[in-house]
This record gives structure tokens, sequence and C-alpha cells, in this order.
């Protein structure tokens, strides 16, 4: 892992030096809101996949949770872009996080400041290489979403995470890669990291929003390709039992990008494959985010070795 400065409250500092006190509030509390991006080297220089949308977004999950990050949106985004300029790396994952700081102990985190870092780091296909063509072997999780009403799905927290660690621990023990997560109420959520897509009888199929899933910006992109391929998609309740007579099933993510799923505790769906729309998603997504080909005005390109800022 390339160790690239990380920018630190409007400063560069080295990857060894960006250090918090142990009574930073986030870390008790779990009081942080972060954003996961990439920037991809495409065929066109390297670029930045839906910059404004990841940005706005993270200040959308500190305003949830009464968070002034203290930036601007375009002032973020230059930070990025500042950061991965002074890594010098073509291609990395993003991660901007904002965070409640040291100050007083205790659950109101009003009087802790709030504090911004920026870094980067390389990292490849998050499930595996050969799961873009494979697909990935999956369980249904023990442990359910949260309900709606109990923590504000819609925001990127730290916090809501220690609920998707669960999910993901139990689905390694068990000797899967991923587990899907159901409602409260028993209906289909999404991955522990991802959300989720199945296809029947070539409609694809998601859950809403109101199901506590958090509102992927992946999953908005997919959907936006499929529409504008003729596609039927619709975000309604989808029964467990639907996931093993699926055509396909497949996730998104920023770190997944569009990977199918291959089986659903033990079975096999589909051919056991990537099937023909999952492979059609994958090959739109990739024909942006690899070759440069953005009708959308999707990406963010970026001047590597020019940045803006010292």
């Amino acid at each position: 892992m390339t160790k690239a400065d990380i920018w630190f409250n409007g400063q560069f500092v080295p990857h060894e030096e960006a250090n918090v006190h142990v009574l930073t509030h986030a870390l008790h509390y779990g009081t942080s809101v972060f954003e996961g991006i990439r920037c991809y080297k495409t065929d066109k220089g390297s670029a930045i996949f839906r910059h404004p949308e990841h940005m706005q977004r993270l200040i959308d999950s500190g305003r949830i949770y009464r968070m002034d990050l203290g930036y601007t949106r375009e002032e973020l985004e230059q930070a990025v872009i500042d950061t991965i300029v002074r890594s010098g790396m073509e291609a990395c994952y993003i991660r901007p996080l904002s965070f409640r700081g040291s100050g007083p102990m205790g659950v109101n985190p009003y009087n802790n400041p709030v504090e911004t870092i920026v870094a980067v780091w390389e990292w490849g296909a998050y499930l595996g290489p050969e799961a873009l063509e494979y697909g990935v072997d999956v369980h249904v999780a023990s442990w359910s979403r949260m309900a709606p009403n109990t923590f504000p799905s819609m925001a990127k927290a730290g916090g809501n995470y220690l609920n998707a660690g669960l999910v993901k621990m139990d689905a390694v023990l068990n000797g899967f890669s991923e587990g899907i997560m159901l409602s409260t109420n028993g209906h289909v959520a999404e991955g522990s990291g991802e959300n989720l897509f199945l296809v029947k009888n070539g409609t694809m199929y998601t859950a809403p929003v109101s199901l506590s899933i958090l509102p992927g910006i992946t999953r908005d992109s997919i959907m936006t390709l499929a529409r504008d391929m003729g596609l039927s998609v619709q975000e309604g309740l989808i029964p467990r039992e639907a996931l093993y007579v699926a055509d396909e099933v497949f996730f998104t993510g920023t770190a997944a990008e569009v990977t199918p799923v291959r089986s659903i505790d033990h079975h096999v769906i589909g051919e056991g494959r990537r099937g023909e729309i999952t492979g059609r998603m994958q090959a739109a997504y990739f024909d942006i985010v690899h070759h440069g080909n953005d009708p959308y005005g999707w990406l963010t390109h970026i001047p590597v070795g020019e940045a803006s800022t010292g």
C-alpha cells in the first residue's frame, strides 16, 4: 500500500503523522461520516467517478448528524483532487472522512470539534478480480438491516457500519464472500457494503430507499444505465425466497462496482456465473470508468502531477 500524504483539516501531513487523540469522540461514539469514491485511470486520463454527488452526500450525512463540516462542496472536491495529484496515483480509492474530535467526553457531541481528512490508496476489485466474471457465493445474514427511524440510513455514518461489520464477519466465518441483509420485516435489503439487484424475466428489481438501505451512487448509476437501455427497473419489496429463484443477482457499489452473485445459501443463481443483464450493466459501467466514454458527465478529469496547492 502506497502511503500517500493525507489532507488533514486543510493541510497535508505525512501518512505516519496523521494521528488523533485516544479520546477522540468518534472512537467512543461512532460520530463520523465518510465517503468511498474511486479515481479511475481511463483511456482518456485519470478521472473521479461522480465526484460532486459523493461530496454532496458527505455534506448531507454531516447535516443529518448536526455536523457542520466547515467546507463548501467545492472546497472538499478540490481537497480530494489535490490529494490524488499529490499522491501521483493515476487510479486510487478515495476516503474523505469527517468526525467529532477530541473534547468533552459524553454522548453529547456539540462541544467536540469537527475534523476532516482525505486519504487515498490503491485498491483493486473489492470481492476479487475473478468475481467480476464468475460471481461470489453469499448467504442471507442472521443480522437484519436497521429499522426505519432507528438510525438514519441515508447518512453514510461510521456507526452504521457496526451492523455491516457483523454481517461481513459472519459471512467470512461461514465460508461466504458476503452477506445479504433482510429488513426487520424480512424483505431483501442490501449487502454489508453494497446495494443489490435481482433480475427476473428481464426486469431488474431493487429494494426501495425507505427500507433503510443506503441510496448508493453506483446504484443510481446502474438504474440510469438500465433505463436508458430500455430495461425495466422496479423498486419495491422483495421476499427472501425471490433470491433463490432469480435469473440473476448482482451487487453494486463504489468498491464492488458491478459484481455478480453465483449462489445464495448454496442455491445456484441462474447458470452459476455472470448473467446476460449483469454483463450488460458491467460493460456499460466499465465503458465509462475504464474507457472514459461518458455521455452523462459523471467523470471529473484531474491533472495528475499538477496540484493546485502545496
